[in-house]
């Protein structure tokens, strides 16, 4: 699979896309890449199987990048609830493991396909309805911590997302601020990412009729490209997203959203 210059054209504009909702919205942008990659693998002539998991494992791969790269911004705005990192960050590399070394090898891409449209159909209702947490409640102590970081772990390494539609919900339904919970968000993609990488590499290695440019699941021509268009644009989305009504955005986001949760269920029930 060789890097046409249409093919990069559509890898850029991917990688500016998601940089800027990772700023923006403290996502990875495995909900909106997951889709793209895998419709830009299947045009290409990889089988339905193989192009979804390694859609998922690109898609996981850019979230290291994209991560540093917003993160940096947010820090500089003082934003980012360090102590939930912390607190998060010890299950969240235990349930990534678990999930790229263990149950993504595993299950079929299909099954991957609907399980990621599932998910992204259950985030973009969360998003969309924007439920108010009781005013008294709080993070949890620090057993619990590990257990929600163990949840976000697994179920990132599962659809390839940075965690932020699951940590960013679960954040404001502890009365963390929005804002707060978005740049934390974006702080906790990088273990998430790293953990899961590492496992995609060690799960895939083996795989026979890999694309050129593989590294186990992770098509690496695909991760260079828009992994440098996205680290331009995750700050951008950043300073915006300090500035603009984060809620009506999410809204409007979690339109589009159900729009690719469908194409990902039509892909996985078509495949299966």
């Amino acid at each position: 699979m060789t890097l046409e210059p249409l093919l990069i054209a559509e890898l850029i504009t991917l990688g500016i896309g998601t940089g800027f909702l990772a700023g923006l919205l403290g996502i990875g942008g495995g909900m909106i890449m997951v889709p793209f990659i895998t419709l830009i693998m299947s045009a290409r002539g990889a089988p339905p199987d193989l192009a979804i998991k390694m859609a998922i494992a690109t898609s996981m791969a850019t979230i290291i990048f994209t991560s540093i790269s917003s993160v940096r911004a947010h820090h500089q705005r003082g934003a980012v609830r360090w102590n939930i990192v912390k607190g998060l960050a010890p299950g969240i590399v235990m349930g990534s493991l678990i999930a790229s070394l263990g149950v993504f090898a595993l299950l079929k891409g299909s099954w991957l396909a609907i399980f990621f449209g599932l998910f992204v159909g259950f985030s973009a209702t969360q998003m969309f309805l924007d439920k108010k947490p009781a005013a008294t409640r709080q993070m949890p102590e620090a057993g619990g911590k590990v257990a929600a970081g163990g949840v976000i772990g697994f179920l990132s390494g599962l659809v390839g997302a940075g965690g932020g539609f699951i940590s960013v919900p679960f954040m404001a339904w502890c009365n963390v601020p929005i804002h707060n919970a978005v740049a934390t968000s974006a702080a906790l993609g990088f273990p998430i990412a790293v953990a899961n990488a590492l496992g995609y590499i060690a799960s895939g290695w083996s795989i026979q009729g890999l694309p050129e440019g593989s590294f186990g699941y992770i098509w690496l021509p695909a991760l260079v490209v828009i992994a440098l268009a996205s680290v331009f644009m995750a700050p951008v989305g950043a300073r915006i997203a300090h500035a603009l009504d984060v809620k009506r955005l999410k809204r409007i986001f979690a339109c589009v959203l159900y729009v690719l949760a469908a194409y990902m269920l039509y892909k996985g029930i078509a495949s299966s």
